[in-house]
């Protein structure tokens, strides 16, 4: 299940087919601390399916009405605008009206699955069909640890989260702006993020996508890092693109994947929806509304570049209609997230929804609870690509060391979880049964024995010593054992291999485009 960690300098250079590194590599491998990353999961259960067919028709034909009759509106950008004109759309001012069925024909060529290529090609991830590739938490401006507390985050900060991501045996993915760098200057901190994930870690990454030059510097960087032919060929970045709910695409995201969606790589169409606020108070209306903007965004990215890989997303959060604040772990929140997830498989789509979420300000037991109701969610609801699955505290606004730490070992219950039931020969256990007979114990059956090194899941961070054994440590609460934890792991942390000329080329063009603008903080 799990492959260790091997280098991949030659990855870079467009030597994809070779499986060493040199001589160097294999000395560097020997000394590295032993890691390992789990192959991403594949569900060997069913998915949970809350619609009926008479359910999903209404909301596919609701979709299509808001689109023909009410619209969706690109701002502030002509091309997007001369594209639907041309496509047979209604274009009146920047409000767009789609005619029924010509969104759905123009997302028939988006691909249902595709590679995420890893400059370690032992990390590749396949998104899409039955399986789930999780990814850390993104976005937040303040971090949070046992020690220093809330504060803002900085470029170290950032820089430790994508070495957590990396040693973290349940994550497959590096992920995106895992926190917000507020000490980088707002125009140059996309490129100090981009070259922490591509030189500190081998797992895919995502690019940037705050303005149309700087999804334009990820797609360079990455043509350095993996070879301007091979990213011209395959997909290396997945990248988040909100819509500005309701039924609104601003200039800034749109010309994010229209940069993306020519280079041929992969965006997240995700419609941001608090509900109540960005989305009616109800399931089926959120259903609707979260349809008919991926639609309108899927069917864009395709007359960007038909085929150009894409992702069916939503955000589902409701409001607390007291205090306006976002809640999360909710029943509504999971019955939008299981009906995405059936209308998503009906159009032949990945599917990224899902996360550690929670309210709480603190890594605690609320935090536990809704964190908990959401992972399990996701991996019933046939999701593909987890972003938030660690991390995440307080609604997104901090980024938590505990608690990504305290996520990423749970994630290890989602693998498990999704194995489903063994009835091969070994897991019927019947000479179990015929060894041990009535009244004896397993403990030293030769089927124990045999097993028990890989039967159950064990989590690297949990208590479970006798209160004896956990008193005279210190009687140290969960908190407290992944402060531990995060020592640990940045302390263990060692960086995987790259080729020495490809790491010259990345910081030599980090450098000439930050000394080609001044900073802007706004």
């Amino acid at each position: 299940m799990a492959e260790p960690a091997t280098d991949t300098s030659s990855a870079a250079s467009g030597r994809r087919g070779r499986s060493g590194g040199g001589g160097a590599a294999r000395r560097a491998a020997r000394s590295a601390v032993s890691l390992e990353t789990a192959k991403y999961i594949e569900r060997n259960i069913p998915n949970m399916d809350v619609l009926n067919e008479e359910a999903l028709a209404i909301i596919e034909a609701n979709a299509e009405t808001v689109l023909a009759e009410i619209g969706v509106s690109f701002v502030d950008n002509p091309a997007a605008l001369d594209r639907w004109r041309d496509a047979g759309a209604e274009v009146e001012g920047e409000r767009v009206r789609i005619p029924r069925g010509l969104a759905r024909q123009l997302c028939a060529t988006a691909p249902g699955s595709f590679t995420q290529h890893a400059r370690n090609p032992a990390r590749n991830v396949e998104i899409g069909g039955r399986n789930l590739v999780l990814a850390p938490v993104y976005g937040p401006p303040f971090v949070r640890d046992i020690a220093g507390g809330r504060r803002y985050a900085t470029m170290d900060d950032f820089r430790n989260f994508v070495k957590l991501a990396y040693m973290s045996k349940w994550l497959h993915h590096s992920g995106g702006t895992v926190c917000e760098p507020t000490d980088i200057a707002v125009n140059k901190r996309h490129l100090d993020m981009l070259h922490a994930h591509m030189t500190l870690s081998d797992k895919p990454f995502m690019g940037s996508v705050t303005d149309p030059t700087r999804a334009a510097d990820s797609v360079e960087m990455a043509k350095l890092l993996f070879g301007a032919e091979f990213v011209d060929q395959n997909t290396v970045m997945t990248s988040l693109i909100n819509v500005n709910s309701p039924l609104t695409f601003d200039s800034v995201m749109i010309g994010a994947l229209e940069v993306y969606a020519k280079a041929n790589q992969a965006c997240i169409i995700s419609p941001f929806i608090v509900g109540g606020a960005m989305a009616p108070t109800t399931v089926a209306g959120t259903l609707t509304q979260v349809l008919a903007e991926v639609l309108a965004g899927v069917a864009y990215s395709q007359l960007v570049r038909p085929g150009a890989p894409i992702i069916m997303g939503t955000f589902v959060t409701s409001i607390d209609m007291n205090s306006g604040a976002p809640t999360f772990g909710t029943p509504e929140a999971a019955l939008i997230t299981y009906g995405v997830g059936q209308l998503a498989r009906r159009l032949g789509l990945p599917y990224r929804s899902g996360g550690s979420f929670c309210g709480s300000k603190l890594p605690d037991a609320q935090a536990g609870y809704e964190t908990s109701s959401s992972l399990n969610v996701a991996l019933l609801a046939g999701v593909n690509f987890m972003l938030h699955s660690c991390g995440w505290l307080e609604g997104g606004l901090v980024a938590s060391y505990e608690k990504f730490v305290m996520d990423a070992d749970q994630l290890g219950t989602l693998h498990h979880l999704a194995k489903g039931v063994d009835l091969s020969e070994n897991g019927q256990a019947m000479d179990a049964l015929r060894e041990v007979g009535p009244g004896g114990h397993f403990l030293g059956c030769a089927h124990t024995q045999a097993n028990f090194k890989e039967a159950f899941w064990r989590s690297d961070l949990l208590d479970y010593k006798p209160f004896e054994t956990w008193d005279e440590e210190g009687a140290r609460d969960t908190q407290t054992l992944a402060s531990a934890r995060v020592a640990k792991l940045l302390a263990d942390y060692q960086q995987p291999s790259i080729d020495p000329a490809i790491n010259d080329a990345l910081s030599d063009y980090v450098a000439r485009r930050k000394a080609s603008e001044p900073d802007a903080f706004g």
